[in-house]
């Protein structure tokens, strides 16, 4: 064993390497007691000039100087890693051929080894103290500070230059380091490292003096193959616990969506009511606008002629806008279908990802919390109709970067990434990001009272990290929150109705699409079948209530515990009725009804935040149980864990037949019809109830407008939001017609308000498609224009050219 071995990869350094050596030699050997036994590898990478040459001759004259040769260029990497594993020094230092880095430094990386008790100290470029004495081009200078920046983020955060050519290692963890990596090229510094910091062994960064010398063998593209290879080390790292993981998550939403998976033509998702005609619509109408160079914030497609303000419509541009080639080129169904599947996937693999990380330690036990929290009831109930419900991929990241924010270690880059973060959620969903930093306020603030002195060292970063976020985001969305709430067809709230409240009972019963569910109780429950948004079961109250009480005296516990029940207080809307009496009492959520944004919150929906809670406490008893050295603990407990999930396994989404497009429409003969500017009018108008209409828009590539249709718009002087187009006469009429079956006599009064109406929708066609009471709405259209409709392409027409 020597005291040191310098390491030195070469290739094509004919020039540089006897002055490289004999520099090193003079260094040695000018303080033997504090060096003691050295020896020099050089390791020929395959050099096509003389270097093998000079190496032997150096070592002729100098017997500490080792020489290894290899037939071929392999990489710096591999160059690396034979001379390392070749060494037998308890120090090891790797030095480039061109000592860009003078070896004088190995003083200084020595004494910070030893006084930091570090395992490796590293020549840092960009240190504070650093000396740049020459500097390189400005392109390769970009490109290493940018490639700098990605390693940190991706790979070995906190070290801020991986790539000097000048590092000290204690040998026998450098040995074992380098006889574990794979990689060839440039990017072994960053592998080296990341298997340095995944040990736990320190890594101290040291100023050096540095000067750019020609003829380096670093050219443009190595910083491309060096982020390559850097992937391939991602890869390398993931888990098979976490490739499983994942592909039961997929597997898991495959199956809930094989129906609608099935037959993409006519599958329509049974409790989906009218949502996913209008989701596909808003896809198809974002694509249609980003190809035609349209505003995407607006559109007058529906709603003809006041049109739709999509920003404040759920359209998820974050989502519909990146996915615009999908619905080109395979349709909207097809989005609609992914969306929904890889969504909820998506949202499972992250938090789990988010559980592993900051909850336990136990991968299953993760994965466990993490299937409560994205299968949980309510979110399959969502996941009917609702994407920017069941798309909760972000909520994690988000809180992830507010927990680095209390840490205090890099704040400005932590606010700068979760404003960004918290702009692209936007994009995707604003209530449930509304509802998601509800939950977080209840967690900061129980968790404040469950442990003080945290909170106190917490909260300076936080607020400072919150700033730099709001600096971020705000430009960012200023405009398209703008247009939501000031352009074009925006409103200020949206009326859900006195009892949009979870009643007490729906934590207890099971939803309708869990495995013990049953749709009529939960029908009673429930606002509609998309909006279950409770519905835990009791077997999973029982469990949640013992784990809080055997893991009480966890902060952690304490705080989730009062997120959990504040969520499900306030869910419970502004006023609640005491199960099986007629008492009444006031709801902690009428301190928030009327405030703003708040006010077109359906109230229910906040109980959504107890799916992570439950799933969180849930990972937590499974960690617990898994490291239990009791077999007859751990197996009573997994059973108890099972017994209350068990119950509320989603089962499939059932689909229906959807009704098809009328060959009138499908197949362009509408085209003759239409001059340019008009529209055509179903009979009845799409309203929430009934929306086909919006399916024969996308069916026929926005060929037409349509009054009337699916959104949320404005009613009244005080512009109050409410589900579809402002009520005309012609459509209230039209409607009614629908669903009563019954034809009201028609006079010069209907006729001349259908006429102000049409003029209005500036209307070129009625089309009245098969249908429930189509007899009586033929009727009634027929007494409306004075004359009977003609039956073309499987559907009865009124061309308006010819009443005009």
């Amino acid at each position: 064993m020597t005291d040191l071995s310098v390491v030195i990869p070469a290739y094509n350094e004919e020039a540089r390497l006897r002055p490289t050596l004999e520099a090193i030699r003079a260094h040695l050997t000018a303080d033997p007691g504090r060096w003691g036994d050295w020896e020099v590898i050089v390791v020929d990478d395959g050099s096509t000039d003389d270097t093998a040459r000079v190496a032997r001759e150096c070592a002729a004259e100098e017997p500490r100087i080792h020489v290894l040769t290899g037939p071929a260029n392999r990489g710096k990497g591999h160059a690396l890693r034979r001379g390392v594993l070749a060494s037998y020094g308890r120090r090891v230092l790797l030095t480039d051929a061109d000592l860009a880095t003078p070896i004088d430094l190995l003083d200084r990386l020595d004494k910070e080894l030893t006084a930091e008790g570090a395992a490796a100290a590293i020549g840092s470029r960009a240190h504070p103290e650093s000396r740049i004495e020459v500097h390189q081009r400005p392109l390769r200078e970009w490109l290493g500070r940018l490639g700098n920046r990605l390693i940190r983020a991706v790979a070995v955060p906190g070290v801020r230059d991986t790539q000097c050519g000048f590092k000290l290692f204690e040998g026998d963890r450098a040995r074992e380091a380098f006889a574990d990596a794979r990689l060839d090229g440039w990017g072994i510094d960053v592998e080296i490292l990341r298997f340095f910091r995944q040990a736990g062994w320190a890594v101290t960064e040291v100023p050096v003096r540095w000067s750019h010398q020609e003829g380096s063998k670093v050219g443009p593209l190595d910083y491309a193959r060096v982020l390559v290879e850097i992937a391939r080390l991602r890869a390398r790292a993931v888990r098979r616990a976490d490739v499983a993981v994942v592909a039961l998550f997929v597997l898991a939403s495959v199956l809930l969506y094989r129906g609608l998976w099935a037959d993409l033509d006519r599958a329509y998702l049974a409790d989906a009511g009218q949502d996913q005609n209008q989701w596909e619509w808003f896809f198809a109408v974002t694509a249609d606008n980003v190809t035609h160079l349209r505003n995407p914030l607006f559109t007058t497609v529906q709603n003809h002629p006041d049109g739709v303000n999509l920003m404040a419509n759920t359209v998820m541009l974050g989502l519909s806008v990146p996915l615009t080639p999908v619905t080109l080129a395979l349709g909207p169904t097809v989005t609609w279908a992914l969306v929904l599947t890889l969504g909820l996937a998506a949202t499972a693999c992250s938090w789990y990802w988010l559980f592993a990380r900051r909850v336990v330690r136990h991968r299953w036990a993760a994965c466990a919390g993490a299937a409560l929290a994205a299968f949980a009831p309510p979110m399959i109930s969502h996941g009917n109709a609702h994407p920017n419900f069941l798309l909760l991929f972000m909520m994690p990241v988000l809180i992830d970067r507010a927990l680095r924010l209390c840490e205090g270690r890099a704040v400005v880059r932590d606010g700068v990434l979760l404003g960004l973060f918290a702009t692209y959620q936007i994009f995707l969903g604003e209530e449930p990001l509304l509802l998601a930093a509800l939950g977080m306020l209840l967690f900061a603030l129980f968790y404040a009272l469950a442990c003080r002195d945290v909170a106190r060292a917490a909260r300076w970063p936080l607020a400072k990290g919150l700033g730099v976020a709001l600096a971020v985001c705000l430009p960012l969305v200023a405009f398209p929150l703008y247009w939501q709430f000031f352009g074009p067809q925006s409103y200020h709230s949206v009326l859900h109705g006195s009892h949009a409240g979870n009643s007490p009972l729906a934590f207890l019963e099971f939803a309708g699409r869990s495995l013990l569910g049953d749709e009529a109780t939960a029908d009673r429950l429930a606002m509609n079948r998309t909006e279950q948004n409770a519905f835990f079961g009791w077997p999973l109250i029982a469990l949640t209530f013992a784990v809080v009480v055997r893991l009480w005296r966890l902060p952690l516990v304490k705080a989730l515990t009062g997120t959990a029940v504040g969520a499900a207080l306030l869910s419970l809307g502004p006023r609640v009725r005491i199960p099986f009496t007629d008492i009444v009492l006031p709801g902690p959520w009428a301190l928030l009804a009327d405030k703003p944004l708040f006010e077109s919150v359906i109230e229910s929906r906040v109980a959504m935040v107890c799916a992570p809670v439950l799933g969180a406490l849930v990972a937590l008893a499974v960690d617990r149980l898994a490291a239990s050295r009791s077999r007859a603990n751990r197996a009573v407990g997994l059973a108890a864990v099972t017994l209350a999930l068990v119950p509320i396994l989603p089962t499939p989404y059932p689909v229906r037949e959807r009704a098809p497009v009328p060959g009138f429409l499908a197949y362009g003969t509408y085209q003759r019809y239409l001059e340019p500017g008009q529209s055509v009018v179903p009979v009845p108008l799409p309203d929430p109830g009934s929306a086909d209409a919006l399916h024969w828009q996308t069916r026929t590539g926005f060929g037409f407008a349509v009054p009337g249709g699916y959104f949320n718009g404005p009613y009244g002087p005080e512009r109050t939001g409410i589900y579809g187009a402002a009520p005309r006469h012609t459509s209230d009429l039209l409607r009614e017609v629908r669903w009563s079956g019954r034809v009201p006599e028609i006079g010069p009064e209907w006729r001349a308000r259908a006429r102000a109406d049409l003029e209005y929708w500036r209307a070129g066609l009625v089309v009245l498609p098969g249908q429930d009471n189509e007899a009586a709405l033929y009727e009634t259209v027929s007494k409306l224009l004075g004359r009977p409709g003609e039956r073309i392409g499987g559907a009865w027409v009124w061309d308006l050219h010819r009443t005009r």
